[in-house]
């Protein structure tokens, strides 16, 4: 099984990573930091004559590259409720590449894929960040990927996930389910 994380983590070694990290510990996993790419946002063409027009940035390589596999992890620090602006450009992109010629198969090929969500806030993230995996379920199930699970971790300042010893915990047997690799 092929594993890669989609991090949506703003700041390198922050605890979106140190989560997520904890998550795939014991597999091999390829790591896609959203930060260091470019990614511009989407222009909405669905309704245009002529559809999406190419964009020269980063995002197809990454599609490129998680295509192949077959478990995504979505990593995502909740700033304001929600994902990190990173990763949900990265999502918004999907719009295009749904209708994108170069990809005429993409949304079977993520439906063949399994779905995982690790995500990290300061304020009461067990609670209030089931909003954004409510979102994560609306998306996945527009995509008809399967989502498999998640963990929300507290934690505001650099390594205070680490005092989170249940989602520590929870992180490290998401992958490891019988449902699961």
């Amino acid at each position: 099984m092929k594993i890669v994380v989609i991090n949506g983590g703003t700041r390198s070694g922050g605890n979106t990573d140190i989560l997520v990290e904890k998550t795939v510990q014991g597999f091999d996993a390829e790591h896609i930091h959203l930060r260091k790419y470019q990614i511009q946002p989407i222009e909405d063409m669905r309704h245009a004559q002529g559809g999406f027009s190419p964009v020269h940035d980063d995002y197809d390589s990454i599609i490129e590259r998680i295509l192949p596999c077959d478990i995504l992890i979505f990593a995502t620090p909740i700033y304001w409720f929600g994902m990190s602006a990173t990763l949900k450009l990265f999502i918004d992109r999907w719009s295009q590449t749904l209708r994108d010629p170069r990809f005429p198969d993409f949304q079977q090929q993520m439906s063949a894929k399994q779905a995982y969500v690790t995500a990290v806030g300061g304020d009461n993230p067990k609670i209030k960040g089931l909003p954004l995996i409510q979102q994560f379920e609306h998306i996945f199930d527009f995509m008809e990927l399967p989502f498999k699970g998640y963990v929300l971790g507290e934690g505001n300042r650099p390594g205070d996930i680490l005092r989170d010893h249940q989602a520590l915990s929870a992180a490290s047997r998401l992958l490891k389910r019988s449902d699961a690799i």
